[in-house]
């Protein structure tokens, strides 16, 4: 067995002992006295022997000239919950993280015992983060595979009551015998007396949450090494991937017959969205706290969290941040200024270790997060952990998540359209001699220009987190949303010669919550980014093909559900380095938004850019990919693979068209579709249990 196979082993049922196997082949780790965890100290090596007497293989580890010294990350108690957005823990991380990248590269053995002396020490939430991060920062680890998070800590994705019968099922039914799923139920957190309870199936999503969580894996906000913070673009990317969240969320709320999120401005007053979460810690061994109704923002004190932040200091900050959107202009700490822009803003706001000036504007949006996490416990008086806003994993399933970054996303909305943002002239929109001369979707077995979704039952193998249980699969079945595959055709006339051009297809609601059309003011931010790719051009006709399992916005539907170590035939699925990074992108079930049993309208836009204006000359020469989940990803070490503005023609307001329809130019197509919800139920075809 491989040293990478042995690294991957470190991401077995995370908070149960390293004495014991580990993996489907109960592979153990020979520990020795420096790799005892402390409540073992008198007995381990004794209990570690006896598991090696049934042990499937046994894992030598190379004795550490130096062992780490976790001063700051040792003080977080095993079973506490970990939360990037607390100072202390993110000090935590840094410690943890520079440790495991401070082992010389292609020194895998001494990488190996490093980490196992970090698992053996550390909080297991606080030991994964780290381990991942550092995972896909090194060279040498490029190949070791990221493990699911959902596979590894179940409890943070699904409802606490099917932990007791999943350990059940494990112990009861022996692992030769095919063992039922355990449904989980469409609506546990709430009944639809709670309007907001509408939106379960988006907010919910095991895969939406799995994409956020491993967004904000690949583009961490703080790090002592400044490369792993400063990615291409990455304050952009900040704002262009919560944007399109919130577009897709509101096209959602369109389609259950509610309005627009209404954004968290005025601090001081109560939010009337309550928020159960029906989580259990697997960690913590508690219930994640939840919300009342009317509950509010209060200033926060709790120093086990290195919290001391006041809403008058995120008033301040917030003060700060509006007047360099008015003035255009950054005020750096020696007193000059420089311009601002859209990547520099994201980086202020969030805030990263990148922000010009962190006295001056603060970090407005992790501490949001932080102060909607704490209402009910702001001075830790009770010793309460946090809710579940706070942890990047389950953030996305509380409905106040999308009315704060409804703020966060208008205060970035603000920037764009005003005067020191350049509205786009002619010549940057146009494509001179390329003409769309038609656009159509074609769904399996559907109408042109029908898109159709239904539910869809998919199976979760949980055994990977039920620690300290027999092995052998353990599946819960729960049901998403999901589309009949579709394809775009798209027919170019090109009376210039050959030539490249960029696809970005896009789709809206074609009308507002009143049933009116859009303004383009306000329809602009309501497009969601449904695909962009390269295509090539022959001189005269052209007709351009591609199928909804190529977007460059998903990953693979077997990413989100199935088990990684059983590799599909994707064909975006040959690199491993390549998939840890794009792991990131927006899973492909939820492509399309759910519309509704009569059919709702959208409007489809293609447009096929000026591939000159668009390219990205890359330092190794290598073309843009379009394997990836690149738009809401980027590609690893290299830049973000698109010159334009992400969001682009979309991201600031027009000079001159008032509608959709006025701004359409020969180079694109706008073109009426329907989706239409089918209210029907089926397994997935791919579960492993059928």
């Amino acid at each position: 067995m491989s040293v990478v196979k042995h690294i991957e082993l470190l991401f077995d049922r995370p908070n149960e002992t390293l004495i014991t196997p580990k993996g489907d082949n109960d592979d153990l780790f020979q520990l020795t006295e420096k790799y005892l965890p402390k409540e073992y100290a008198n007995n381990g090596i004794e209990l570690n022997n006896r598991f090696g007497n049934d042990a499937g293989s046994t894992i030598p580890l190379t004795e550490l000239a130096q062992l780490p010294q976790f001063t700051k990350a040792s003080q977080l108690p095993a079973d506490a919950d970990f939360s990037l957005f607390l100072p202390k823990h993110q000090e935590m991380a840094t410690e943890v993280i520079d440790a495991l990248l401070r082992v010389p590269e292609n020194k895998l053995q001494e990488f190996l015992s490093t980490c196992v002396y970090a698992r053996v020490n550390l909080n297991p939430q606080l030991f994964n983060y780290c381990f991942s991060v550092a995972l896909m920062h090194r060279n040498d680890t490029r190949n070791v595979r990221i493990q699911n998070f959902a596979e590894t800590f179940p409890s943070k994705f699904m409802n606490s009551q099917i932990f007791a019968q999943a350990r059940e099922v494990a112990a009861v039914v022996p692992k030769t015998v095919p063992r039922t799923p355990i449904i989980i139920p469409r609506d546990y957190t709430a009944t639809d007396l709670d309007v907001e309870h509408r939106l379960a199936y988006f907010r919910e999503d095991i895969g939406v949450n799995l994409h956020h969580w491993h967004w904000h894996l690949v583009y961490p906000f703080t790090a002592s090494d400044r490369k792993i913070v400063d990615k291409d673009r990455r304050g952009e990317l900040f704002f262009y991937m919560h944007q399109q969240i919130i577009a897709r969320y509101n096209g959602e709320r369109l389609n259950n017959s509610l309005p627009r999120t209404k954004k968290f401005s005025n601090w001081r007053e109560p939010i009337p969205e309550a928020y159960f979460p029906k989580l259990d810690s697997l960690t913590s061994s508690r219930g994640w706290p939840p919300r009342q109704a009317n509950m509010r923002w209060q200033d926060l004190n709790r120093p086990v969290d290195g919290l001391n932040v006041t809403i008058a200091d995120m008033e301040r900050w917030r003060r700060n941040l509006e007047e360099a959107v008015s003035t255009g202009m950054v005020r750096l700490p020696n007193g000059s200024t420089q311009p601002l822009d859209i990547n520099t803003l994201g980086n202020m706001v969030e805030a990263s270790i990148l922000s010009p000036n962190m006295e001056l504007y603060g970090s407005v949006h992790n501490n949001g997060h932080s102060f909607s996490a704490y209402m009910h416990d702001p001075t830790h008086r009770y010793l309460e952990s946090f809710g579940v806003i706070a942890d990047e994993a389950t953030t996305m399933r509380d409905p106040f998540f999308y009315r704060w970054h409804a703020f966060i996303d208008d205060l970035f909305q603000k920037h764009k359209e005003s005067a020191y943002v350049r509205r786009y002239t002619r010549s940057e929109l146009e494509n001179p001699g390329v003409q769309v001369t038609s656009a159509t979707i074609e769904s399996d077995g559907g109408m042109t220009n029908m898109l159709n979704t239904y539910w869809m039952m998919s199976d979760v193998d949980l055994s990977r987190g039920l620690d300290f249980s027999d092995r052998g699969p353990v599946y819960a079945r729960f049901t998403h949303l999901n589309h009949r595959p579709f394809r775009y055709t798209i027919n170019v006339n090109n009376t210039g010669s050959a030539r490249r051009a960029t696809c970005r297809i896009f789709i809206a609601p074609k009308f507002d919550e009143r049933n009116l059309a859009w303004t383009l003011s306000d329809q602009r931010k309501m497009f969601v980014e449904m695909d962009r790719f390269v295509v090539p051009l022959n001189a005269g006709q052209n007709t351009i093909t591609r199928d909804s399992t190529q977007s460059s916005v998903t990953i693979p539907f077997e990413q989100t559900f199935r088990d990684l170590s059983v590799v599909g035939s994707d064909p975006r699925r040959d690199n491993l380095a390549s998939f840890n990074y794009c792991g990131c992108g927006w899973p492909q079930h939820m492509l399309v938004p759910r519309g509704t049993e009569a059919g709702a309208a959208y409007q489809l836009f293609v447009m096929l850019s000026n591939y000159e204006l668009d390219k990205v000359d890359q330092a190794d020469g290598t073309e843009m990919t379009c394997k990836e989940a690149s738009s809401f990803c980027g590609l690893r070490d290299k830049l973000y693979p698109d010159r334009r503005a992400m969001g682009f023609p979309f991201d600031r307001p027009s000079s001159s068209a008032s509608s959709i329809e006025d701004f359409i130019l020969p180079n694109m197509a706008l073109v009426d579709i329907t989706i239409r919800l089918q209210n029907v139920t089926e397994p997935n075809p791919r579960n492993q249990s059928n």
